[in-house]
């Protein structure tokens, strides 16, 4: 057994890391901040609601939205440590849709989208290359969704907003390959969180999703946590540029369970 092994086993996978995660404070966020944590990796979580600190857990009260606030911050943000290995881009958001016919609601709707889905995740990686470039094991992990390989109706914003994330990594990973750092993204599907909610207490809605997977059952935020933990260490060392659909067999189904979707 090698003493890279050794380590994972005894130390967890990230032991002596250092890991940045947005939209920590619920949901998918915070069920990866907790993962990367458990495999040994020190967590600087980021949202706007913030929260309590753990012995591995420093949580930071930023409004992605807020470019004065991000601008104030970010840097201090960075020198922490003085090393960065991991940053996760989960936070996004998912806004209801306005009246029928009100443009400049609808254009409000997809500007604040794309600002913290996507302009967001983008100035923070920004922020964070110089750190990354210094690790011998730079990781950026991008949270993108489903909607960033499917159409799906009555939220643009958030459909374009995930695919551009898609293209971002893509790009980033071209770029910032010579730096040794990686980008990929994890699609997951319908995954039960405070985002979704509306839809898991809508039994029809919830049924609707539930047969169309392969597996028929929403996902858990632990089980996009898991891929989160392999794209940021070592066991997935040979990989950037890809996004892994997480999603129960959502996006690949095709006739099999036709009469039940």
């Amino acid at each position: 057994m090698d003493t890279r092994k050794k380590m994972h086993l005894t130390k967890g996978p990230l032991a002596g890391r250092h890991a940045i995660v947005t939209g920590a404070s619920r949901g998918i966020g915070a069920a990866i901040a907790d993962a990367l944590a458990e495999a040994g990796a020190r967590v600087t979580a980021l949202s706007r609601s913030g929260g309590s600190d753990t012995q591995s857990i420093r949580h930071v009260q930023l409004d992605l939205s807020d470019g004065n606030s991000m601008q104030n911050v970010t840097p201090k943000l960075f020198a922490l440590g003085g090393r960065l290995d991991v940053l996760v881009n989960a936070a996004a958001i998912s806004l209801p849709a306005v009246v029928a016919g009100d443009l400049e609601g609808e254009m409000r709707r997809m500007r604040r989208t794309l600002e913290v889905d996507v302009v967001a995740p983008y100035a923070l990686t920004l922020a964070a290359v110089p750190l990354l470039a210094e690790s011998p094991c730079g990781s950026i992990i991008n949270v993108t969704s489903i909607n960033s390989a499917r159409g799906f109706p009555g939220n643009p914003p958030y459909v374009t907003a995930k695919s551009a994330l898609a293209g971002l990594t893509r790009a980033l990973a071209v770029d910032l390959a010579p730096m040794g750092i990686r980008v990929n993204s994890i699609a997951p599907g319908y995954v039960r969180t405070a985002m979704t909610e509306n839809s898991y207490a809508d039994l029809k809605l919830r049924s609707q999703r539930q047969r169309h997977t392969l597996l028929e059952r929403w996902g858990r935020p632990d089980e996009i946590a898991d891929v989160a933990m392999f794209l940021a260490s070592d066991l997935s060392s040979y990989m950037t540029g890809q996004e892994l659909v997480v999603d129960g067999g959502w996006t690949i189904n095709g006739l099999t369970n036709l009469s039940n979707s």
